[in-house]
């Protein structure tokens, strides 16, 4: 159960802190290294241990240990680096489902709109569609629980969620009237595949959104079923992808990369350098790769792209991106919280180190790539960036790349102009567009149904004529004065409608289909194709 992430895809608050939650779960995960007391004396304490056990004792206020403990942890890891990280018990389970892949609930994604939860996909054969539950159902109440007035989802998120096997009492209107309804939890996949396509004949896309314990074998079936219609060349879309398990990267640079060359190694003061090469013929070792990246890919999305890049496999096409070369391990400790550590950096197979600078504090690190994402055009930010680099290398074929700042494109493509207008952030901060898109598909169900393919959905619906001025219609009734969009401003938002509408009558590849269709980097990675 997700709320509708891509109704917000480009808003710079959401873009932001996802880009901070790639970058938390980008590490590389060794669940089976617990912390233990040999890591320290037990016979001396230093003065850390000395002024906690005085302000325990002696302090003016009550105070709540577990709370101090871990500010000071914390303070101690901020002065490390912007990736290790403590992690109290209570988030612990829910940062792990994202890296295992899945995790227990009803199998739905929802969006509140005027404070009523409504149901916006139903996973096949999950527990909600075993249960009957449709897109269009509104849920009033969960398990006895009023639904109706919440503003955020992270409280009916909260009460859908638990373990398999048990039930779940929803109280929902459809169709005017109210259904009483029990569904059973179950095990949920969180896939790492947002969509799979073929653009034509020959050409197909994949878009990544993470690395998780699945997305290796999610990978393969996808390009499989792409090589059963045809694929010779290849769009991989990493875009926004904030990284995750090392290893799972490593194994899908592998299915690109012949021989036994190398992928990526790492080493730390205290972990020796480990390699991490090419071992088994791979799935698309021969067809042309094109790479789509911007600033909220990084990591893993980082070691994948770099590997491909040093070889003069792939062709990067996009933004700079977010420039994270730091190995996580995750310690578990004796309270049930975790310490997620930063032990080693990875580097290219060419030796170059991708990691940026993070002498100016934490909050900078993050804020970089937004400041990179909203300022100047990223053609001259590359010519300064590299102007800067004392340090190049050269692939087999003569490329001359740069280490540090992340990866830098081949072809590099400015942000669409159309994003920065006033108007667009309003409809994405206030989920206009969303709840648009959302009642536009409950209204013509039955129109849109007689579409046999999203293909063609996109070409025969309705046009930008009738649905820019039912949109700013539909912000008039909700209270908002939207000012006009440029031309250029709607036809971009009458396709995020249809992509939208697509998304809640087939699926992500159907979203992707459409929205892609207007997207310029796309388009660019298509013109080099050809």
């Amino acid at each position: 159960m997700t709320t509708n992430k891509k109704t917000n895809a480009t808003l710079p608050l959401l873009f932001s802190i996802a880009v901070a939650i790639g970058m938390l779960i980008g590490y590389k995960l060794h669940s089976n290294m617990p912390m233990t007391k040999s890591f320290f004396s037990s016979k001396q304490k230093n003065n850390l241990d000395e002024v906690l056990d005085i302000i325990h004792k002696r302090y003016v206020d009550s105070i709540v240990s577990d709370s101090i403990n871990q500010i000071t942890i914390q303070t101690v890891l901020s002065s490390l680096d912007p990736h290790s990280n403590f992690i109290p018990v209570a988030d612990l389970q829910e940062m792990n489902e994202d890296l295992e892949g899945r995790f227990e609930g009803i199998g739905i994604e929802f969006n509140i709109f005027n404070d009523t939860v409504h149901v916006l996909s139903v996973m096949k054969n999950g527990p909600a569609e075993n249960a009957r539950l449709e897109v269009g159902d509104r849920i009033i109440s969960v398990n006895d629980s009023s639904a109706v007035g919440l503003t955020n989802s992270d409280q009916f998120r909260k009460w859908v969620k638990g373990p398999g096997g048990t039930p779940v009492n929803l109280e929902l209107v459809r169709d005017g009237s109210k259904k009483f309804q029990q569904v059973i939890r179950g095990s949920i996949p969180i896939t790492s595949i947002d969509a799979h396509y073929m653009i034509d004949k020959e050409a197909g896309y994949i878009r990544l959104n993470r690395f998780s314990g699945n997305t290796y074998k999610e990978f393969m079936q996808a390009m499989e079923y792409l090589k059963s219609l045809g694929l010779k060349k290849l769009i991989l879309d990493l875009r926004d992808n904030g990284g995750g398990i090392l290893e799972e990267s490593v194994d899908i640079a592998d299915e690109f990369i012949s021989g036994d060359k190398l992928i990526v190694y790492t080493e730390g003061v205290h972990n020796p350098k480990k390699e991490y090469r090419a071992k088994r013929p791979g799935i698309f070792e021969e067809g042309e790769v094109i790479i789509l990246m911007n600033e909220g890919s990084a990591s893993a999305s980082e070691v994948l792209a770099g590997a491909l890049q040093d070889h003069d496999r792939a062709q990067i096409v996009g933004r700079r991106s977010f420039g994270k070369g730091l190995v996580q391990e995750q310690f578990s400790l004796s309270d049930g919280s975790a310490l997620r550590l930063t032990t080693a950096r990875y580097y290219t197979p060419l030796g170059r180190s991708i990691q940026k600078s993070y002498e100016a504090g934490t909050e900078a690190y993050h804020m970089e790539a937004l400041t990179r994402m909203h300022g100047n055009p990223v053609k001259k930010e590359a010519d300064s960036l590299y102007a800067s680099r004392a340090k190049s290398y050269k692939t087999p074929k003569g490329k001359i790349l740069y280490d540090g700042g992340g990866i830098m494109p081949d072809v590099v493509k400015d942000r669409d102009p159309v994003l920065y207008d006033s108007t667009l952030s309003q409809l994405f901060t206030d989920n206009l567009l969303g709840n648009f898109a959302y009642r536009r598909y409950i209204a013509d169900k039955g129109k849109i149904k007689e579409f046999k393919t999203h293909e063609a959905f996109l070409e025969k619906f309705d046009s930008e004529s009738r649905l820019i001025p039912e949109l700013f219609q539909f912000g008039k009734e909700s209270g908002r004065q939207l000012k006009p969009l440029s031309k250029s401003g709607n036809a971009y938002i009458a396709n995020r409608i249809k992509a939208q509408i697509a998304r809640i009558a087939w699926d992500e590849s159907a979203f992707f289909y459409i929205l892609n269709s207007e997207d310029l980097v796309f388009q660019e990675a298509i013109r080099l194709l050809q």
